[in-house]
């Protein structure tokens, strides 16, 4: 009986401290519901689901900030980090003594700084640069976006526990030479890849070495590319020079969300992960990129979601802050050759470009309920950021409060209250 008591107070004092949840961002960047539209098509057909799709909690984005009624990739994230209405060239940070904002909670700093300060364990994942804003903001803060110097050491001096993401060009300085860069571009000299080992990070370049990291492992630096995992170029261009999508050797970011999670998930945690290639094959209007993209996105959000399932006390939650390049989905008529031809010529009558395939032909949706596989372009409206169509989508642990029309702030209000039990 005695023992049984003291195993009821221990459980009963130890309460509190794990009274919140766990928390899992993922940002598709320019992700809109057409370009989720066209993923769909391509991936499961018409009447397919996508793991986004099963999410079941929905609703409407609102994404303007404080000056602008388009985000912008540092905009937005500070809005999501810090649960305020940021200037668009916002990155997290006062622009004049260039410390970390005070967020809608009070706290100077993002949420993930908060999160650090109040010992939860946290990660960011990027298939992009370690530089780039929707992962960065939430670590670190700087006067300007393009301080990549300043980002990168405040990213990978966080105290996150797990950071995954290519940029080796800015851990490095020049005229030292890396495993995917013959000299890094930092001009003050800081060797960060050298003050993580002596700061007890285990290092990795490849899938293989990430997959063979055990999940005890603390501290957990990947680094997988010179810039981004991916080329984002015009496909015309990548096709010209004969370059992949993505990088054959490097992770997709189911990979490492699922890496991420294995090493995170024995406590509480906060980890932010983002698919940056949506985003910039988006803006590149590069529809086969696009689509490989949101492919990478919708896997991890399954790896994702088979983690909530497991672990009802986790939150996941995904949201773009803007849709790049406004692409939409026509669908083609086979037995109207008039369709076709307009296709061919790349153009539709307004003038707006047209995408086929690589081989110059309509892409083919996957078949649907009855076995039929339709043919479609993708139209683009735009080379940049438009306001788009956004949603929210959730799962798990507070997801029930995701409906109607939902802010960028509300996003940080969210996360943090299934964080801190709010």
């Amino acid at each position: 009986m005695r023992a049984l008591a003291r195993l009821i107070a221990g459980i009963v004092l130890a309460g509190p401290a794990f009274a919140g949840g766990n928390v899992i961002f993922l940002h598709p960047d320019g992700a809109g519901v057409a370009a989720w539209q066209a993923a769909r098509m391509s991936l499961r057909g018409p009447d397919g689901d996508l793991n986004w799709d099963a999410l079941p909690a929905v609703a409407v984005y609102r994404g303007h900030l404080g000056d602008n009624l388009t985000a912008t990739s540092n905009g937005g994230a500070t809005a999501h980090a810090y649960g305020i209405k940021p200037p668009a060239a916002s990155f997290g940070a006062d622009p004049q003594t260039g410390k970390p904002l005070v967020s809608a909670s009070g706290f100077q700093g993002s949420l993930l700084m908060e999160a650090l300060a109040a010992g939860i364990r946290c990660g960011v994942v990027n298939s992009g640069s370690i530089i780039e804003p929707g992962t960065a903001v939430f670590a670190t803060a700087a006067r300007k976006r393009n301080d990549y110097e300043a980002i990168a050491a405040g990213v990978v001096r966080s105290g996150a526990d797990v950071i995954l993401s290519g940029g080796e060009e800015w851990l490095l300085p020049e005229g030292t030479a890396g495993r995917h860069v013959k000299s890094g571009r930092r001009k003050d000299g800081l060797n960060l890849v050298a003050w993580a080992e002596k700061a007890g990070f285990t290092i990795v370049y490849n899938l293989d070495e990430l997959a063979a990291v055990p999940a005890s492992t603390k501290k957990l630096l990947g680094i997988f590319a010179t810039a981004h995992t991916f080329n984002d170029q015009p496909a015309s261009e990548l096709h010209a020079a004969g370059k992949p999508l993505y990088a054959p050797g490097a992770p997709t970011l189911a990979d490492m969300t699922a890496k991420a999670l294995e090493i995170l998930g024995g406590g509480r945690f906060f980890l932010v992960v983002e698919e940056e290639g949506s985003d910039n094959f988006g803006n590149s209007n590069n529809a086969e990129g696009l689509l490989e993209a949101l492919a990478r996105a919708d896997a991890a959000l399954g790896v994702a979601s088979a983690f909530v399932s497991k672990n009802p006390d986790t939150l996941l939650v995904t949201a773009a802050d803007s849709e790049a390049g406004d692409p939409d989905v026509i669908g083609l008529d086979p037995g109207k050759a008039d369709q076709l031809a307009i296709a061919k010529n790349g153009r539709d009558r307004n003038g707006a470009p047209y995408h086929l395939d690589a081989k110059g032909e309509p892409f083919l949706s996957a078949p649907d309920k009855a076995g039929v596989r339709h043919p479609f372009v993708i139209t683009w409206g735009s080379f940049t950021d438009t306001a788009g169509g956004i949603v929210v989508r959730a799962a798990g642990r507070g997801s029930e409060n995701v409906r109607g029309s939902f802010g960028n702030t509300d996003i940080y209000r969210l996360m943090r209250g299934v964080l801190f039990d709010d």
